[in-house]
């Protein structure tokens, strides 16, 4: 099991210290030498007043944390959790996803989604009843893009004739992506990609993202288990598919529960067919962070 560490300015109450860059660097570097495989930014450029005092949360600008992050660490894996596509245009996500793949020498992970909160697309001028539309166009196009090669689309919303992007990105053909979501469709588009990316959440916390709710580790291996098949009918067996997921004990760093129990539940993932778990670091105290990090690491980490 590899384990992507979520930046915990999505807690509420937040210490400032961890927007600032010696409290970035600290807990990238943390989640470096503690052995963790990422760290992840998420993306809300523009939530509402409403949202965020009914439990929303804070963000960074991803790609700008990514590449800070980047500077300051050498293996830990860069990760977009998640990447809103239909707030892009294609073209740019392209080249700023490529400069931190190529300034943190290939170790961008790009997980993508729809996105859900109806007063941001609002607010960046995008049409919500188009975003699945939107979702597709633009990953074809970043796809081209990314591939190096002159290319030329005709889409509904995004047109190119003869474009080059370069420098390319380091890792060939572009940074993996995962597809986020509990969807039927993201799960079609996860097959196709290099991975899944879902919430362990019940039906009624679910409905909240506007995607349908996974409430039982027993439904989530039975939709792995859809997504691998299907995976391996596009590409063979040896299609190359990565399966991380968040769950409700996301948290338990934060919280004073049974180790045994969050071990249980870590081989209970990993039997469905997880290969990543989300964790989530308490952010009241940079110091708690960094720590919390660490002690998590010593107890489900190693060994």
């Amino acid at each position: 099991m590899k384990f992507t560490v979520d930046y915990p300015i999505v807690t509420a109450g937040y210490d400032p210290a961890l927007v600032r860059a010696d409290g970035m660097t600290r807990v990238a570097q943390a989640a470096e030498e503690c052995g963790y495989d990422a760290i992840s930014f998420s993306e809300h450029p523009a939530p509402s007043h409403k949202w965020l005092s009914a439990g929303g949360h804070e963000s960074l600008d991803q790609t700008s944390a990514l590449a800070f992050c980047a500077a300051v660490t050498t293996r830990v894996r860069l990760m977009t959790y998640l990447l809103v596509l239909p707030y892009h245009n294609p073209f740019l996500a392209a080249k700023a996803l490529t400069t931190v793949d190529l300034l943190s020498g290939g170790r961008l992970t790009v997980v993508a989604g729809t996105g859900y909160l109806r007063s941001e697309f609002l607010a960046l001028n995008v049409d919500i009843s188009q975003r699945n539309e939107l979702f597709d166009e633009s990953l074809e196009v970043m796809r081209g893009v990314w591939a190096g090669d002159p290319f030329t689309h005709q889409g509904p919303h995004f047109s190119a004739r003869g474009l080059v992007s370069r420098p390319a990105p380091s890792q060939r053909g572009g940074p993996p992506v995962l597809i986020g979501g509990n969807s039927a469709i993201a799960r079609e588009r996860a097959a196709r990609n290099q991975g899944w990316s879902p919430l362990l959440v019940s039906p009624e916390v679910a409905r909240t993202s506007r995607t349908p709710g996974i409430d039982s580790i027993a439904e989530l291996a039975a939709k792995i288990k859809e997504v691998r098949d299907a995976a391996a009918r596009r590409g063979g067996d040896a299609a190359p598919l990565t399966i991380q997921v968040h769950t409700p004990q996301a948290g338990f760093i934060q919280r004073c529960g049974s180790a045994e129990e969050h071990r249980d539940h870590l081989g209970q993932l990993a039997e469905a067919g997880v290969d990543s778990f989300v964790v989530r670091p308490p952010g009241d105290s940079l110091d708690r962070t960094v720590e919390a990090l660490r002690r998590y690491a010593e107890a489900f980490l190693k060994g």
